[in-house]
C-alpha cells in the first residue's frame, strides 16, 4: 500500500486550550526547517562493537564516541547511537537504501564475515537476497538481534 503524503490544501487549525485562555495554531504554514529524523538510540550489549560491525558494512567512518554513545552516521546525517544496555534487548529493524554500487559492496562484507544472511526480515529464505520492486535486498542481524537490511529500492516503489 503506498504511502499516504500530507496534502497542506486540506489541513485544519488545531486548537489547544488552557484554562486561562485558548489559542489557535495554524498548521497550515510551511516550516524553514523540515521535519527529519536527527538520530535514533540502538540497545546493545557492548555498543562499541555494534556500532563499528555496523559503520564496517556500509562502509561508513569509524563510529564517534560521545558519552554513552558510540554513533554511527549515515550520509543523510542520521545517527544511530548505540548505547549499553543490561538485561534483555528487543529487536529492532533497521532498513538502509543505498546505491547498486554499494549494495555489491556492503553485501561483499556480510559475506566474508561470514555473517548469516536472507532475502527477508522473517529469516525463511536463508542464503538468498530479494529482487523486489526491480531492486535488490538483504538482511542480517547485528550481535544483539537487531534485524538490519540494505535494499537498493524502496519497496512498493512501483515496479
Amino acid at each position: 500500500m503506498p504511502a499516504t503524503r500530507f496534502d497542506p490544501s486540506k489541513a485544519q487549525a488545531a486548537e489547544v486550550r488552557s484554562d486561562e485562555h485558548s489559542v489557535v495554531e495554524d498548521r497550515t504554514r510551511s516550516c524553514a526547517t523540515p521535519v527529519a529524523l536527527n538520530y535514533t538510540i540502538v540497545h546493545a550489549r557492548d555498543a562499541r562493537v555494534s556500532a563499528a560491525l555496523l559503520a564496517e558494512i556500509l562502509g561508513r567512518p569509524p563510529p564517534v564516541h560521545f558519552g554513552p554513545f558510540h554513533g554511527a552516521e549515515l550520509d543523510n546525517g542520521v545517527t544511530l547511537d548505540f548505547m549499553q544496555a543490561d538485561g534483555d534487548i528487543t529487536g529492532q529493524h533497521y532498513a538502509f537504501i543505498v546505491s547498486e554500487p554499494e549494495f555489491d559492496a556492503n553485501f561483499a562484507r556480510i559475506v566474508e564475515r561470514g555473517l548469516p544472511y536472507w532475502a527477508d526480515p522473517g529469516h525463511h529464505q536463508p542464503g538468498r537476497i530479494n529482487r523486489r520492486d526491480g531492486g535488490r535486498g538483504v538482511y542480517w542481524d547485528n550481535p544483539d538481534g537487531h534485524n538490519l537490511e540494505i535494499l537498493t529500492r524502496p519497496y512498493g516503489s512501483g515496479w
